[in-house]
């Protein structure tokens, strides 16, 4: 028996790009990853196969969504596809519900493009989607379409803490300014969330203080960093009673 040869999957990028909630065209997430062989070889111009499985809760957890993709890496051995837009297997990838993560995406690989995956490498999203986020403001719709529920947007422009009226509105950061999350906020419940905006070259800062997780880090701390004349967005979500994640950094 021909031993199979062993490939190295290195993720290079994993973001998100526009998402139109009331599009016809599908969500979907752009991925990026470079395939070397087992002797740092890379594999290129060649067409490649992958499967892509969302799992839920852990790296080998309940399986939310998978498809397959038939690509061609380039000279340099990089291969970029959209999550989203392949051929679908099992699930549906705009009802997933990123807000009940955490997920893992896992990626397996056939080199010569067929359906024998050799390789197989998971990653976590540790910082939730925000365009695919997004979609929940579709709950803020009544049954008829009407609009039930308006976000507010909140000027920020000094340090203060995490206030009640920051949930479920827009935090607006258009001068430097910290954000501070404390300890047993009680006001936030879990999976409600705040959107973050740092406009035109200021830096919005999200600081945990002790005793409160961000993106998995005790007294963790993110930020957003916007360049002159365009704006950094984001989204923080209450996962535990003091721990939260951040996307869009």
């Amino acid at each position: 028996m021909m031993k199979m040869m062993k490939i190295t999957l290195t993720t290079l990028l994993f973001m998100t790009v526009t998402l139109t909630i009331f599009a016809q065209s599908p969500e979907k997430m752009s991925y990026q990853a470079i395939i070397r062989s087992q002797d740092n070889v890379l594999v290129k111009s060649s067409p490649i196969a992958l499967q892509i499985i969302v799992h839920q809760g852990t790296a080998t957890g309940t399986i939310q969504y998978q498809e397959t993709h038939i690509t061609p890496t380039n000279e340099n051995g990089l291969v970029t596809l959209e999550i989203g837009t392949g051929t679908v297997q099992s699930g549906n990838f705009s009802t997933i519900a990123w807000e009940n993560g955490p997920y893992f995406i896992e990626v397996q690989v056939d080199i010569t493009g067929g359906t024998n995956y050799s390789i197989s490498g998971t990653t976590q999203l540790l910082s939730v989607p925000y365009a695919l986020h997004a979609k929940s403001a579709e709950r803020i719709l009544g049954s008829n379409g009407n609009i039930v529920y308006q976000p507010t947007i909140i000027p920020f422009s000094f340090n203060r803490d995490i206030e009640s009226s920051d949930i479920k509105n827009t935090i607006e950061c258009k001068t430097s300014a910290t954000l501070t999350l404390t300890e047993n906020f009680a006001a936030m419940k879990i999976g409600d969330v705040i959107n973050l905006e740092a406009h035109n070259g200021a830096e919005l800062t999200i600081l945990a203080t002790s005793g409160v997780t961000i993106n998995y880090k005790r007294s963790g701390v993110a930020k957003f960093t916007s360049a002159v004349e365009n704006v950094k967005i984001g989204l923080l979500r209450k996962s535990g009673d003091n721990d939260y994640i951040i996307s869009g950094q």
